[in-house]
């Protein structure tokens, strides 16, 4: 497949394992999910759900922005959540990252997510 394009920034956290932060196809940015990673120090933030909740978007936000494009652009999230219970208090920092059209997006409790976080969220967004 030649219409792929790795997405790497240091202002979202590294890979934690054998994937992309993002990948560029079709006129669309596919992201990898973001937990609540500190970019400098990979680890996880302390504050509970709203913290982490809050990081995992502005790491999402950083590898959109490194790919060329924004949350303006995102047209479809999943968002995990270790306890369904989270959903409302999640729910209001997410709607603060994005404007109306809201995006299409999933949510679900996952049984468990990477380094015992407490969300993460992915995106597809087009590239501007």
């Amino acid at each position: 497949m030649t219409d792929r394009k790795h997405v790497h920034t240091d202002g979202a956290p590294a890979a934690i394992g054998p994937y992309s932060q993002a990948i560029v196809s079709g006129g669309f940015i596919f992201t990898a999910g973001q937990i609540a990673l500190d970019p400098a120090s990979g680890e996880l933030v302390e504050g509970g759900v709203e913290a982490q909740a809050e990081r995992a978007l502005q790491n999402l936000t950083a590898v959109l922005e490194a790919a060329g494009s924004s949350m303006n652009d995102v047209v479809k999230t999943t968002m995990y959540l270790a306890d369904i219970g989270d959903f409302v208090t999640v729910n209001g920092i997410y709607a603060k990252y994005f404007d109306e059209p809201f995006p299409a997006r999933s949510a679900l409790q996952a049984g468990a997510l990477p380094k015992g976080a407490l969300v993460e969220i992915d995106a597809i967004a087009r590239l501007t």
